[in-house]
């Protein structure tokens, strides 16, 4: 869209906040770079530029806003619609995979080289994979400084940086602060605030308006698994596995923003748990393109029109989802969640929660793959279908993540013995993060369907949700909130 001056130039005298994170204003004038909204009176359009990331208007020289910051705004939609390469390296850049793993990393999980990647990056996003990576380490930064009494030398290694000097090098260019001025920003700020739980980092993560929370956090709360999920005190809580520990998350809906409290045994883990928890809760969606192309369907309207903004609640980890949705098939709720806690129980990793009453992590695949199948209280053929998933899963020839093509994952799902359309497209839906994945052949959709006047088998309904996409895993959603199952109550 950046390439649009004219649409741009609209979206910014507006402050429209559905474009935050889809481009950046930069203001030739003062050197500084603008999300869509900023409430600063709008430069003049002769003044202007734009930029399709916050790292090609770092790497032209500006310099965040102080009054909008718009390196905290959400992430652009674009990268979950595509599918491409290239929305799969930004990706798994959110995912803090260049940190851990450099560039080439970067190259060998795409099967590209580290020239094509500069190239491809350099085109689309104005800014390589270093640039991408610097900018997302500096709100990094930012986030740790303003939120936690770490101190900086520690700070600066758990953003990623190398050396304190780039640091402090990184965060006076992007930010036009030193890290003490914007820890001192940030108390006066919120003088009164409570005091920092140490070891705990409390932060908001931002979303496109509107949100519709019920059937998010519903959905969370309904199926969650004991020990490693739970609803407590306004807020869903689980335990993460993360590359260099593990954390406790607590995520709470609010006017505006989710409140996020992560714990962590390894600060290094912040970008990744965030992008994790963004994910679960579709943050970086546009619920006004979603909704408006799901409402010029005249029989889906009304029920888009009464609870506007719904999400497709995703997950924290892949395999983890793809093993829940095995052992959910041909279930009811209930039964699935036993049958999870009985795994957790018996392979998961203990932990320790002081706030509440979470115990262990999910099992990973490898712990999982040598388990013994007449444990399993399942059928003879769900224990063949769940030790072969498993088993792919741990030995990388069924990658599920955020770089993995998302039809040659289907294909490979497929193939897997016990493995049809539903549980395919559930785990395409919510863990791939297909927005248009579609379930045709689900009791609850076809049920749902039918009451609105919609074609009641899955070829018909298919054919007429062909006008649905790419949004038909919304329109699941929706279809789904028409019945009073507790997936689309908000807890109390």
């Amino acid at each position: 869209m950046h390439t649009d001056t004219e649409r741009c130039v609209r979206a910014v005298q507006s402050k429209e906040s559905r474009f935050d994170g889809v481009f950046f204003t930069a203001v030739r004038t003062t050197r500084i770079y603008c999300r869509p909204s900023c409430p600063a009176v709008p430069p003049k359009p002769e003044n202007m530029e734009f930029h399709p990331s916050a790292a090609s208007c770092q790497r032209a020289g500006y310099r965040a806003c102080k009054r909008c910051r718009p390196d905290t705004s959400p992430g652009s939609p674009e990268w979950n619609v595509r599918a491409d390469a290239v929305a799969r390296a930004v990706r798994l850049i959110q995912d803090g995979v260049v940190d851990r793993e450099g560039v080439p990393g970067l190259a060998r999980r795409l099967g590209w080289s580290t020239r094509q990647i500069e190239r491809q990056l350099l085109a689309e996003l104005g800014a390589g994979p270093l640039a991408l990576a610097r900018a997302q380490r500096a709100q990094t930064a930012r986030l740790l400084i303003e939120t936690t009494p770490m101190p900086f030398g520690e700070i600066a290694f758990a953003a990623g940086f190398s050396s304190i000097r780039t640091f402090n090098d990184t965060v006076r260019e992007v930010f036009a602060l030193t890290p003490g001025e914007l820890r001192a920003r940030a108390a006066r700020r919120s003088p009164a605030g409570p005091a920092a739980t140490p070891g705990v980092i409390s932060l908001r993560l931002p979303f496109r308006t509107p949100l519709e929370p019920s059937n998010l956090f519903g959905h969370l709360a309904a199926t969650a698994v004991p020990g490693v999920e739970e609803w407590r005190d306004g807020a869903y809580r689980r335990t993460l596995s993360l590359p260099y520990g593990h954390g406790i998350v607590a995520l709470a809906p609010r006017d505006g923003h989710i409140a996020c409290r992560l714990s962590l045994t390894d600060p290094r883990d912040l970008t990744h748990a965030i992008s994790r928890c963004r994910r679960l809760l579709d943050l970086d969606a546009d619920p006004v393109a979603v909704d408006e192309r799901l409402r010029s369907d005249p029989l889906l309207a009304p029920i888009v029109d009464t609870a506007p903004g719904r999400r497709v609640p995703g997950t924290v980890d892949p395999a983890e989802f793809a093993v829940r949705a095995v052992l959910g098939q041909q279930v009811s709720t209930a039964a699935a969640r036993t049958h999870a806690a009985r795994l957790v129980t018996a392979h998961g990793v203990p932990v320790d929660d002081p706030e509440g009453g979470l115990t262990h992590l999910f099992p990973g695949p490898e712990a999982l793959a040598a388990l013994d199948p007449e444990t399993l209280a399942l059928p003879r053929s769900r224990r063949t279908t769940l030790l072969t998933l498993v088993r792919a899963l741990a030995d990388g020839s069924l990658p599920l993540g955020p770089a993995d093509d998302r039809e040659e994952a289907r294909a490979r799902l497929l193939a897997l013995p016990g493995f049809g359309p539903w549980t395919t497209e559930i785990i395409a839906m919510r863990a791939l993060g297909d927005p248009d994945a579609f379930l045709p052949g689900d009791l609850g959709v076809r049920r749902a369907a039918e009451g609105l006047g919609l074609p009641g088998t899955p070829a018909a309904l298919t054919a007429r949700a062909a006008h649905w996409r790419p949004w038909r895993a919304y329109a699941v959603q929706y279809l789904w909130a028409t019945d009073d199952h507790p997936i689309n109550l908000l807890p109390a």
